[in-house]
């Protein structure tokens, strides 16, 4: 088993949504419930101060990211901190927020939603395209996993309340097609999976809440490796590095009480990994 060591000795009560920018060469993370976007410039640390939760993010060009935040897909601006409405996102729903999400192959951006205490089946998976946000799926609970396969004609995503991942095939338009199939059953084990992304080779790194680790499956659903994190709660992994074979994890404190947290020193922090395999580039969203 591969050991991740810390990148970002910060801590976040729930980190979440590492992106690696490709023309950047740059790291971006949240904090959800500090409701933070974190990021890194060689040895400094950076942050930007947000006025509602944010949870995930894709790029747009260099200089420029999309943000989900718990009302509204915002335009960023890296540079001087500016943020723009793009379009709203749930905005009749002040009780919900978002959560995971990942640029498509065809420069789209699904964005999962969740209750903000976790309320069953008050979530829902969306998809923004060109302007538009449409929604894909309904009565989800923690909507997580959202990643792409390869040759662009599979999307993953998982409910970590039901402890399953599915695979969803779609079409050249980048909208699923048929219905979703199970690739993963995790709930008759107790592993509840986070975050997830596709490896070059079609694997998927699921990050495991409570697991101390991101489980690798291949793509017919066969657990084939892990990479031990010093987090009990790690949230989501993102491929990285000048040649895309770093593996990039968030964690979290939220979920440990006091006593597990000072145990759990590690929770909460982001860690890196050198691997054996290569990533993926994250695809750009196209406004």
């Amino acid at each position: 088993m591969t050991q991740a060591r810390v990148f970002d000795d910060r801590v976040c009560a729930l980190g979440e949504g590492p992106l690696w920018h490709p023309e950047r060469e740059q790291l971006f993370w949240f904090d959800i419930t500090g409701q933070k976007l974190l990021s890194r410039d060689g040895d400094t640390q950076l942050d930007w101060d947000w006025d509602e939760k944010v949870s995930a993010a894709g790029w747009i060009d260099r200089d420029s990211l999309m943000v989900a935040g718990q009302t509204t897909l915002w335009h960023f601006d890296i540079r001087d901190g500016r943020r723009e409405r793009i379009v709203d996102l749930e905005a009749d729903q002040p009780g919900n927020r978002s959560n995971d999400g990942r640029a498509d192959p065809l420069g789209g951006f699904w964005i999962g939603t969740m209750g903000l205490s976790g309320e069953p089946g008050a979530g829902a998976l969306y998809r923004y395209f060109r302007g538009e946000v449409r929604q894909l799926f309904r009565d989800i609970t923690t909507p997580n996993s959202i990643c792409f396969a390869p040759a662009g004609d599979l999307a993953y995503f998982s409910d970590t309340a039901k402890g399953v991942v599915w695979k969803q095939a779609i079409d050249r338009a980048g909208w699923p097609s048929g219905r979703p199939e199970v690739f993963a059953d995790f709930s008759g084990v107790g592993l509840k999976p986070d975050g997830a992304v596709c490896d070059a080779e079609g694997n998927l790194w699921i990050a495991q809440w409570g697991g101390w680790r991101v489980a690798c499956h291949g793509p017919d659903g066969r657990f084939l490796r892990s990479l031990a994190c010093g987090a009990a709660h790690t949230t989501c992994p993102a491929f990285g590095g000048s040649d895309l074979r770093r593996l990039f994890v968030t964690s979290a404190t939220e979920g440990l009480d006091d006593g597990a947290i000072d145990h759990h020193a590690g929770g909460g922090r982001t860690w890196v990994a050198d691997m054996p395999v290569r990533g993926q580039a994250e695809y750009r969203v196209i406004l």
